[in-house]
């Protein structure tokens, strides 16, 4: 799928990604990217950027980025076995970039590491990994 393809399919039902603004914005062999927004949607009552928030960007793009690995993806889907994110340095505003690369793709399941950074500053913001479960559909 190309990444206009992957918005599209995102987009066309409502999901938590849209209710955050979360929008795919890089697709090659190595890695998928996606933007989201630091304001309203996504702060804590102090302000910051919900930990559950940058959670949420990790699991969407570390489960596109499973899908876009398979095979057949009318015969197969991923789905999220296990994810843990680390939470380092706060942020008040702006937006802050996912990138989600493979650790492991194999037949049964898949590992992915999201990198989320600041848009503004570079800073490392959370650092999160997911396993994936490849499961055959009926």
């Amino acid at each position: 799928m190309t990444l206009e393809q992957l918005n599209q399919w995102v987009s066309t039902r409502p999901t938590l990604a849209d209710v955050l603004g979360i929008k795919l914005t890089a697709l090659t062999p190595d890695y998928l990217e996606g933007r989201m927004p630091v304001d309203g949607r996504t702060h804590q009552p102090m302000g910051l950027l919900h930990g559950g928030a940058s959670v949420a960007l990790a699991e969407t793009l570390g489960s596109i980025a499973a899908h876009t690995r398979l095979a057949d993806p009318t015969k197969q889907a991923c789905v999220g076995l296990e994810i843990n994110a680390n939470h380092l340095k706060g942020v008040r505003d702006g937006y802050v970039i996912g990138r989600a690369s493979a650790l492991h793709v194999g037949r049964s399941t898949q590992v992915w590491e999201i990198r989320i950074t600041h848009e503004q500053t570079g800073a490392l913001v959370c650092i999160s990994r997911i396993t994936m479960s490849v499961i055959d559909l009926k």
